[in-house]
């Protein structure tokens, strides 16, 4: 039998494989949107993508959260998302208008800019995770469901504070808060993850054949029903089935990933990286005129291949050591700054 520290090593193990087999579908995902509606095929693959991926990373960036939500840890926490977004959403908002020209995107620091939602939702849940934390796991997962439904009613741009993702996807971290890897464990043996990969891979042939009628910007959890054209009384009924698929997306998703460590496993630990610097490739590749080469089957493989090796070199440790005090900011003389107001006001 599996010791507790054994399996929450193990646990830890399959959550860093999943996450970089994740940011190795965002990177993707952002790599062929612009050729959903050329190719046939990428608007299959696109969907499937966005059926399960931004699910699963809230998930993992759950499980993970419950080691450092409190305390000083969860302080530290959420002053280095704060300078992380304050950072990026600079350089991004910069480049674009100096270096990019991209016209019809927001510049403020109230919108977050394109991936940048995923900072401002992040220090979100973790303050509502905090707010909670003498609720029952049951009426968390009422009160996030219900708020993911409900928040669609408003009558505004979910881009703004990233209101519309941070409810849309709440249910998903209050999952992977309280994930019990034993459970899934116990769940998932041999059969079970074959027949739950192989679903997944049925999904996306479905997905392929029959999904180019799909609205994809419910996929995006970033619109208002009004927004979504889907004004009327009864459109929570529609997120609430779209929650039922990415929930089958993503359990079929998890047969794909590997409990074995490996060098996946290692690339897992810096997918902060790739994410935070992977945007810059993708717009320099959107405002060049590498997609009007992009025209097959083959060119598509090839930029999928391409986006599945940045996303290795991304995550390797000479990038970390380049980057880390701009994707990894220091907040200790914030901290210190606090403490020493706080000195004087006693």
């Amino acid at each position: 039998m599996v010791g507790g520290n054994s399996l929450e090593a193990r646990g830890g193990i399959f959550f860093l494989n999943l996450r970089f087999m994740l940011m190795i579908t965002v990177f993707a995902g952002n790599a062929i949107e612009p050729l959903i509606n050329k190719i046939g095929g990428i608007h299959g693959l696109y969907m499937w993508i966005f059926s399960f991926h931004m699910p699963l990373f809230v998930l993992v960036t759950g499980y993970f959260a419950r080691k450092s939500l409190a305390g000083t840890n969860g302080r530290k926490m959420l002053l280095q998302i704060g300078l992380q977004y304050l950072i990026f959403q600079s350089l991004y908002s910069a480049l674009d208008v100096s270096l990019f020209h991209v016209s019809n995107i927001q510049h403020s620091i109230f919108a977050p800019y394109l991936l940048l939602w995923f900072l401002a939702s992040h220090a979100c849940w973790r303050l509502l995770m905090l707010g909670m934390s003498k609720w029952s796991v049951t009426a968390k997962l009422l009160f996030a469901v219900t708020a993911g439904v409900a928040v669609g009613y408003l009558q505004l741009d979910g881009v703004w504070f990233s209101i519309s993702r941070t409810f849309v996807y709440l249910p998903f971290f209050v999952i992977g808060y309280h994930f019990s890897f034993e459970t899934f464990v116990k769940l998932y043996q041999k059969y079970i993850k074959i027949i739950a990969a192989a679903a997944s891979i049925i999904l996306f042939a479905v997905m392929a054949g029959w999904g180019a009628g799909f609205p994809l910007g419910w996929l995006y959890g970033n619109m208002t029903y009004m927004q979504l054209d889907a004004n009327v009384w009864y459109a929570g009924v529609y997120r609430l089935g779209l929650y039922g698929l990415q929930i089958v997306a993503s359990l079929a998703f998890l047969g794909l990933v590997p409990y074995g460590a490996s060098r996946m496993t290692d690339c897992g630990r810096r997918t902060l990286y790739v994410f935070l610097l992977h945007g810059f490739i993708v717009r320099l590749a959107a405002v060049s005129d590498i997609y009007t080469y992009i025209g097959n089957a083959a060119g598509a493989v090839v930029l999928l291949l391409t986006a599945v090796l940045f996303t290795i070199l991304l995550a390797q440790p000479s990038v970390k050591r380049l980057f880390h005090p701009l994707v990894e900011p220091s907040v200790d003389w914030m901290i210190t700054l606090q403490r020493a107001a706080l000195r004087r006001t006693l």
